[in-house]
């Protein structure tokens, strides 16, 4: 039977310039307190996508990250979040896109997988399924944090506005995503963000697009992605390394090659979490920063770029 697996991570982008080591040191506490919750959720017997869900849900409930509290601002000052959650089992997927007042969008995206026929809904018409389904709806300023500000009024300040390349620039990142097995060898994935300070109001990236920003199959693995949306989304980067895994590629050596490939396809800078079907893992980024978290056989790994990895033995 296999054994249980959680990969985590809270986003990628550059290393602060001010090297911030409380910041640093709240998103480790963050992916690892995630990774904890869903793994302890797995040996209590829940599914991969039950995990998954935790895991994310954990995630956007730390304002350090960038998604649920903390997202980022769009132009008009305004919370629109993204999310998403596939189930390897049968390819069933959930997503969001430019919710305003959902406290836990992956939930949301959860609902839809779940109670619907459709895979993305956005805007007012996932508002209102949410309201529909009991999904928790809150003001959105409650949403809204002050370095959420700081940094809209950064990208303002600039001559010619948001840069295309903000989501692997901005210094204040924080996508989260994971990636799950459970003890019956089944995968899922789930996904959430508050996107580009200072985005066009209405953009969404990758994250809801089910093979750019994430995707699962039992049969082969899972992955999931963080850094610029919109070459995420052109190069199809999750469905990319899993047709990578299928032909026999290693987790580790899938993701490298798929972000080789985006880079001098698109000049795309992103992170990536993957895990195959037998559990085995790889971290990889073109970025200079990227935190993560794994519980895997009772051992916590976690770092904060994919060349750093730290290791203890824990007791659940």
């Amino acid at each position: 039977m296999p054994g249980a697996v959680v990969l985590v991570h809270g986003g990628a982008g550059k290393i602060p310039k001010a090297n911030n080591d409380v910041d640093n040191q709240a998103r480790l506490y963050g992916v690892k307190s995630a990774a904890t919750a869903a793994y302890e959720a797995l040996l209590a017997g829940a599914s991969a996508v039950d995990a998954a869900e935790t895991a994310v849900r954990c995630l956007e409930d730390f304002p350090v990250f960038n998604a649920g509290v903390g997202s980022r601002l769009n132009l008009a000052g305004e919370v629109e979040m993204d999310a998403a959650i596939m189930d390897g089992r049968g390819l069933r997927a959930g997503a969001v896109g430019a919710v305003k007042n959902v406290k836990n969008p992956v939930s949301l995206a959860r609902k839809i997988m779940d109670l619907t026929p459709h895979v993305l809904l956005v805007g007012e018409g996932a508002s209102q399924f949410a309201q529909e389904s009991g999904v928790q709806l809150v003001p959105m300023q409650e949403l809204i944090t002050e370095k959420s500000r700081r940094a809209l009024a950064q990208v303002k300040s600039l001559p010619f506005g948001i840069d295309p390349k903000a989501e692997e620039e901005e210094e204040e990142h924080g996508t989260v995503g994971a990636a799950v097995m459970d003890t019956a060898g089944n995968l899922a994935t789930s996904i959430s963000t508050g996107g580009i300070s200072g985005k066009h109001v209405g953009r969404v990236g990758d994250s809801p697009i089910i093979g750019g920003g994430i995707y699962c199959d039992n049969m082969v693995g899972a992955a999931v992605a963080t850094g610029q949306g919109e070459s995420i989304i052109r190069t199809c980067l999750a469905n990319n390394i899993i047709q990578l895994m299928s032909t026999g590629m290693a987790p580790q050596q899938a993701g490298d090659s798929a972000l080789e490939t985006m880079r001098q396809r698109v000049s795309g800078l992103a992170g990536v979490i993957v895990l195959d079907r037998h559990g085995n893992s790889g971290i990889c980024c073109n970025t200079g920063h990227m935190s993560w978290a794994q519980l895997k056989d009772n051992e916590l790994s976690w770092g904060l770029s994919a060349d750093d990895r730290n290791t203890e033995e824990i007791s659940l």
